[in-house]
């Protein structure tokens, strides 16, 4: 798959606390916990090191940026939820947020929602699920650090996020930012549901 042609063209549209721009081209949201390392898998699958920051500091990410991909989609990261150390002000804005974007973006084609491997379903990423389901919007489910799950006990560890999530295991796409394990297998669906190849 020739992803790599689209992702020679990537231009960051914006840091976006309030109101969104008028979207020109489908939407991809990047969801998940603090910390699940999405600002990694977002450089990852755009082949760069730096055009999502990257931070030791859960919720540093504090409002929608946008990036465009080539004239194909534009990928949006939201800001992580269930930072617990966040002030509550704080997390009550990102969730209100998040929730107007998700339920609202009329652009919105597609949500990755990213899971931490090597933890069972978290409340957080179960209610995430739910409320996506619920607003028939389409997601896949994308667990990130896998290098640091051993491979012996990688199947029953998907097998029981899988269950704790309430999806089939292969709904979860494996995934790894440092391996470039799972790039194919996104892009695949990214592209599938934007129309492109």
């Amino acid at each position: 798959m020739d992803w790599k042609r689209h992702t020679s063209d990537v231009q960051f549209l914006g840091t976006f606390p309030g109101r969104l721009p008028d979207a020109e081209l489908p939407e991809v949201a990047f969801v998940g916990r603090s910390n699940v390392g999405k600002s990694s898998a977002i450089n990852a699958l755009l082949n760069r090191k730096k055009a999502a920051r990257v931070s030791g500091t859960p919720g540093r990410t504090q409002a929608v940026n946008l990036f465009r991909v080539s004239s194909v989609l534009c990928l949006a990261d939201l800001p992580g939820y269930g930072f617990a150390k966040a002030p509550e002000g704080a997390r009550r804005a990102w969730g209100r947020l998040v929730r107007r974007y998700l339920l609202n973006r009329e652009a919105l084609a597609l949500v990755v929602c990213l899971v931490d491997a090597r933890h069972a379903a978290q409340k957080v990423d179960i209610e995430m699920l739910d409320l996506l389901t619920e607003a028939e919007v389409p997601f896949i489910v994308v667990a990130t650090k896998i290098d640091r799950v051993k491979r012996s006990k990688r199947a029953a560890h998907f097998k029981a996020l899988a269950q704790g999530l309430r999806i089939s295991p292969s709904q979860i796409i494996p995934f790894s930012s440092t391996e470039k394990v799972g790039q194919d297998a996104v892009w695949g669906v990214i592209l599938d549901v934007v129309g492109s190849n």
